[in-house]
């Protein structure tokens, strides 16, 4: 079951309402407690198992400039693993066609501006290239 919990911070205190299901209110001291705190109770209120329950956590610390800058942060990441994730399956691609026209490991490193070791490892994995 997919739940969203919104969390509000309370002095110390996290306190937590999920809408999707009724009477869920919690509170926890660690916003990474919530998840498993709002599985558990929801599987006493719905009999759900709590493994089935799928948390997004929402929250709130009453500063909505620093909320921007963590959502602005985390696009940035997303956007900075998918540039790895490219530049990793080019780099695979890259070393076994200068690989297969017969260049050595350090050429090929030398470039790719990457270590020998690196384009032996690169050279192993064929499950992209």
């Amino acid at each position: 079951m997919k739940v969203t919990a919104h969390a509000v911070r309370s002095g110390d205190w996290w306190s937590v309402d999920v809408p999707e299901v009724d009477g869920l209110f919690t509170q926890a001291k660690r916003l990474d407690q919530i998840p498993a705190m709002v599985a558990d109770a929801g599987e006493l209120l719905t009999d759900i198992p709590a493994d089935q329950f799928e948390v997004t956590l929402d929250y709130d610390f009453g500063d909505p400039a620093a909320l921007r800058e963590i959502a602005d942060a985390k696009q940035l990441n997303a956007a900075a693993q998918r540039a790895v994730d490219e530049a990793s399956r080019r780099s695979r691609a890259i070393v076994h066609k200068l690989r297969d026209r017969g260049l050595s490991v350090r050429e090929v490193g030398v470039m790719l501006g990457i270590t020998p070791s690196r384009v032996s490892q690169l050279s192993k994995d064929k499950a992209t290239a």
